[in-house]
């Protein structure tokens, strides 16, 4: 049995396989068609897909019809190509059984059924499904149990981003460049002004005095300088970190477990998912917690089967040896180069198979790579870091997956992967064989350095470098070597 999980027709498209023996591709649609946060479906990832076989039945992440009414009661419409699944997977040739599954259904799933736990509580915290913003669960077993929901208009998420919008960024798209702005602010100037838009805030009961659906430029308008707009975002980080609490505290109260599965899209604010620990023993967080990866979570919610993941490398593969020698040589040449071997990560961040690694000791570096990338200068950057070597670098939270800020120890020593605030977004990496692993052991051999600046091979806009022909274009375009496999004489 071949089961296709399918995220598609809102933003940042992908698709899952499973087969027997598990879960075997998972990868987003724009990885394959160039286009950033692709909402639909493609010929390529289909295609790259069937190499497994053909699809017995799609597990779909949402239901569609719930969707279309809450479109309608939003005054958003429909587009009948999209909300009509069967017409639209026909259309890329997939004539099977199509089965449904409710959004934060899916994101519970996803979190719970990949987590090491056997019961948990889980929390989806989103910009919107179908009509539920806000979830928590009780998991037990095979079993997810929804206690709670918060509904639409209401919705955390969707007012982080009204908030990216109104300082001029993108919504549901650079809500992660708000979260770096905010260490560059004064998160109490606006406290009191933003915290009105608030009606009220009882728990996870949090409802707004406006539907923000179609954002808030009219908020203050008079704030139009940068300064201003780095107030906002720290005001808009400092309110978020407040109401997460405030769900936090209110599930604990009203759950039995000590784990906690934190899922959605508001999950991937790594500067405050560290409070997650103030109220719970053990936290885990999906390495890909958004809509993406409910195509996973769809199959899972479907199949109720536990499958840990302890690794996000399940996308394209570049085959060959992974290319260790040849990177030390360049880094230590000229202190930045590109790696692209082996399988692409699921999810948005880089761990090393499609990385752009620097030397974090540079002064020059954070401003080199951000030119590379064609990023605001302001930009933080994140390290890998052989795992028996972070305790003594950073205090704080910190996992294999990027998903928690740490205090950096050694600021100084290593400028290029250290915020404003004095922070880092550690990766760690255990003596686990792996590619990336190898590249730091010989790093640290040859500087003494037990880590590298790692952020995703990108520029900003673009997909992640995938294929061959992405990583020699990418190249050729920034003047950066890209390291694609070991040469024959190594």
């Amino acid at each position: 049995m071949i089961s296709w999980g399918i995220s598609a027709n809102s933003h940042d498209a992908a698709l899952a396989v499973f087969s027997k023996d598990g879960l075997e591709f998972a990868s987003h649609t724009e990885r394959f068609s160039g286009i950033k946060n692709d909402p639909h479906l493609n010929k390529e990832i289909i295609n790259y897909a069937r190499q497994w076989g053909e699809p017995d039945e799609i597990i779909w992440y949402e239901r569609p019809f719930r969707k279309t009414l809450r479109q309608l009661r939003a005054g958003q419409g429909f587009n009948f190509r999209e909300n009509n699944i069967k017409k639209y997977l026909q259309s890329y040739g997939i004539h099977v059984p199509v089965r449904f599954v409710s959004h934060h259904h899916s994101h519970a799933a996803a979190g719970y059924y990949t987590s090491p736990f056997r019961e948990a509580t889980v929390v989806c915290i989103d910009s919107i499904g179908e009509f539920d913003t806000l979830t928590v669960w009780e998991a037990t077993g095979t079993k997810l149990k929804k206690i709670y929901s918060q509904r639409y208009p209401h919705s955390v998420g969707l007012w982080y981003s009204a908030m990216t919008q109104r300082i001029g960024l993108k919504p549901n798209e650079d809500e992660y460049i708000l979260m770096g702005m905010a260490a560059y602010g004064d998160p109490n100037r606006l406290w009191n002004d933003m915290y009105e838009m608030f009606d009220y805030v009882d728990g996870p009961d949090i409802r707004y005095k406006d539907n923000l659906h179609r954002g808030c430029k009219h908020w203050k308008p008079e704030l139009t300088t940068e300064q201003d707009m780095f107030d906002i975002a720290a005001a808009t980080q400092k309110t978020y970190e407040f109401t997460l609490e405030q769900i936090l505290e209110w599930a604990k109260k009203n759950t039995k477990s000590n784990n906690l599965v934190l899922m959605g899209g508001c999950a991937l604010n790594c500067s405050a998912n560290h409070l997650a620990y103030k109220y719970f023993d053990d936290v885990w967080i999906m390495p890909n917690p958004g809509d993406a990866g409910s195509s996973i979570g769809a199959v899972l919610a479907h199949k109720k089967e536990h499958m840990p993941m302890d690794h996000a490398y399940l996308g394209y593969n570049i085959e060959g040896d992974y290319p260790v020698e040849e990177a030390i040589s360049e880094l230590k040449k000229t202190g930045i180069v590109g790696v692209a071997n082996g399988r692409a990560e699921f999810g948005p961040r880089a761990f090393g198979n499609r990385s752009l690694l620097a030397d974090p000791r540079g002064n020059d570096i954070k401003s080199r790579v951000n030119d590379i990338k064609q990023r605001q200068q302001f930009r933080p950057f994140a390290p890998v870091v052989l795992y028996e070597h972070a305790g003594d670098n950073f205090e704080g939270c910190y996992n294999n997956f990027m998903q928690y800020t740490s205090k950096c120890n050694h600021p100084d020593l290593y400028p290029a992967i250290c915020h404003v605030d004095g922070t880092s977004r550690v990766q760690t990496v255990e003596a686990d064989g792996s590619g990336i692993r190898r590249l730091l052991e010989r790093w640290y051999e040859e500087t003494g350095c037990p880590m590298l600046l790692n952020t995703s091979l990108n520029i900003k806009g673009k997909p992640m470098v995938n294929d061959l022909t992405d990583a020699q274009e990418f190249a050729i375009m920034y003047n950066v070597k890209v390291c694609t496999k070991a040469t024959d004489d190594n």
